[in-house]
């Protein structure tokens, strides 16, 4: 029997974009035509996250995200099916995000991001409202959001709102690039208070410059209550007071698509912790979702109402 399903929802704040997938199956040749499959699909890490959560069994799980007049209703439409509740805020100066995916045909279908966040990351702190935490026992913060401003403000909005109610905070780091230009430190301190950090392989060693992620893991369990480094095909850390519990496997995946692993990782996660999981448990619902993300294309579960 699975565990009892705590009360209250989930909140992820985060981006919503479109997604623009690209898998070539030779190297990309400069100047001429590559051939590869395109597909446009909904994305965002956020926006992922949260479908994967319900995708995964919580049955109230929100998102509160901004994208633009272009495809508010194509995004809207697509998070309702998936099981979530959107808030979107539609910007009328900028258009809704657009990721471009390049997946490679190696075997692990590695992704290589062209980003233009657009209206995801203009999210303001205007856009927040204490309200949002009614009802809610966790909130997510995708690590996309203290990347800039004005969303690093509604982030901290909105971690600020969650302390005064004694809600839980976990957050994604999302993207070592752009973690790379914002600065381990700034990012550390902007996130300061968090209860679950849960970065990948990469953005644990630049928030900690410990190329061993047991190490990084352990270091950043010194700061943040509890922390899982999720390692792709092998598996995920997780790390509680200064310690490495342990590590988890993955289970085999035959990989289409890496866009979007990281996140349904995070989904089923939280998921699960609400659920009333234990850490280790809980990053085992995540390494499943993970490897079930990888065979699919795009950053989201299956669709539970596919259009004709």
């Amino acid at each position: 029997m699975p565990p009892r399903a705590a009360p209250g929802a989930l909140l992820v704040v985060g981006d919503v974009v479109t997604d623009i997938v690209a898998r070539h199956r030779t190297a990309l040749a400069p100047g001429t035509d590559t051939a590869a499959a395109i597909r446009t699909v909904p994305g965002g890490a956020g926006a992922n996250v949260a479908c994967w959560a319900a995708h995964r069994g919580s049955r109230d799980v929100r998102l509160v995200g901004r994208v633009g007049a272009d495809s508010a209703a194509w995004h809207e439409a697509a998070l309702t099916r998936a099981g979530v509740r959107p808030r979107l805020v539609v910007d009328a100066g900028a258009p809704t995000g657009t990721v471009i995916c390049l997946v490679d045909g190696g075997a692990a279908a590695e992704r290589t991001f062209l980003t233009d966040s657009g209206a995801s990351l203009r999210l303001s702190p205007a856009d927040w409202s204490p309200r949002d935490l009614d009802g809610v026992a966790l909130l997510h913060l995708s690590g996309y959001l203290f990347f800039a401003e004005p969303s690093r403000a509604a982030a901290r909005a909105a971690l600020a709102a969650a302390h005064a109610r004694g809600v839980p905070v976990s957050v994604d780091p999302a993207s070592a690039g752009f973690l790379a230009e914002t600065g381990a430190e700034r990012f550390l301190s902007a996130v300061d208070g968090v209860a679950v950090l849960l970065p990948s392989r990469d953005e644990a060693e630049l928030l900690t410059g410990l190329p061993d992620p047991a190490d990084a893991a352990s270091k950043l369990s010194h700061r943040f209550p509890a922390v899982v480094v999720k390692l792709g095909a092998e598996g995920a850390l997780v790390a509680q007071d200064g310690q490495v519990l342990g590590r988890v496997p993955a289970p085999p995946a035959r990989a289409s698509d890496s866009t979007g692993a990281g996140d349904a990782f995070t989904g089923a996660f939280l998921a699960a912790r609400l659920a009333g999981a234990g850490l280790r448990e809980a990053a085992a619902e995540g390494c499943g979702a993970g490897a079930r993300a990888v065979e699919l294309i795009g950053g989201r579960p299956p669709d539970p109402a596919p259009s004709s």
